[in-house]
């Protein structure tokens, strides 16, 4: 359990909005140095240029989470300038959605390098740092926060390839937890599962590469699903910043599991219960039909 935060170092991905932002922010209030780190040049540099002037020492690197040497490079960076960090953070994702058999090869290159290559790149290249600080220093003591989705625990449809992928960070996280607590007391992590919450991932499709090039037009269930991203996102009653505090709360207790909207939790509870009695999968709308009325309908119109 970590309460002091001062002059410790924080790497985080997808550092130019969202949960990445709100954490950096929240670190710098907290007299942290910060490692950031996006692919999106020009909120980097935003997010930069507000964290230096709040006082922050800071190192920026545009960085594309899902190349392997890329996150290295932010590896070696950040050991040269503020030594083995004591925070990761591995937040960057993207999110897309559409009926499973009509995503692309793209689309799933896309995502998986992203939101679950992106997570193993950051805890291959930081682990081993920190666990060689820790090795040194018997009172050095660090964390590594996955953000992961409740669609890490509960499978929607229509986003099926965002459901994939956050199940993997899910599992990877978990996995994580166990193998740290097998050689160390001093290093530990957590998985962040928001719901709905205002932020950029569903604009993803800005940074994706090649978007204007090659991209295949989107169907008519991604579309749908898009809208729907939209409006549930943006109607998000819990703020980015209201989770970054839910996540250092959460490291200072120690706790592993880390939900913006609690009350979902019911919903991961019907699932499992499903897989437990070896039912088939419950109506996801069970609670709201008529939005499943809407998507039949939607889908299978024209």
């Amino acid at each position: 359990m970590i309460t002091d935060f001062k002059g410790k170092t924080a790497v985080l991905t997808g550092a130019g909005s969202g949960f990445g932002l709100e954490c950096a922010r929240l670190g710098a209030k907290l007299g942290m140095n910060l490692v950031l780190a996006d692919v999106q040049q020009d909120a980097l540099d935003k997010a930069a240029a507000e964290l230096q002037a709040a006082g922050a020492p800071v190192l920026a690197m545009k960085v594309d989470v899902s190349q392997a040497a890329q996150v290295e490079a932010l590896g070696a960076a950040t050991l040269a300038r503020f030594g083995a960090p004591h925070f990761v953070f591995n937040n960057a994702g993207v999110g897309a959605g559409g009926l499973i058999w009509e995503n692309t090869a793209q689309d799933w290159d896309w995502v998986l390098g992203v939101n679950v290559m992106g997570v193993a790149h950051g805890v291959r290249v930081f682990t081993p740092m920190m666990l060689e600080a820790a090795a040194k220093d018997s009172a050095w003591t660090g964390h590594i926060v996955n953000t992961a989705s409740m669609a890490g625990l509960l499978n929607a449809p229509n986003m099926g390839i965002y459901n994939v992928s956050k199940h993997a960070v899910v599992a990877l996280s978990e996995t994580l937890y166990q193998d740290l607590a097998l050689v160390t007391d001093q290093i530990s992590a957590s998985v962040l599962c928001p719901f709905f919450v205002p932020t950029g991932i569903s604009q993803s499709q800005r940074n994706r590469p090649n978007a204007g090039e090659t991209a295949a037009k989107p169907t008519r269930s991604q579309l749908i699903g898009q809208a729907m991203t939209d409006k549930a996102v943006g109607s998000g009653k819990v703020t980015a910043a209201e989770v970054a505090q839910k996540v250092f709360d959460a490291i200072s207790a120690g706790q592993f599991y880390i939900y913006s909207h609690p009350k979902a939790i019911g919903s991961v509870q019907t699932r499992l219960e499903d897989v437990l009695m070896a039912r088939n999968p419950t109506d996801p709308f069970a609670h709201k039909p008529e939005l499943g009325v809407e998507l039949k309908k939607a889908l299978r119109s024209g």
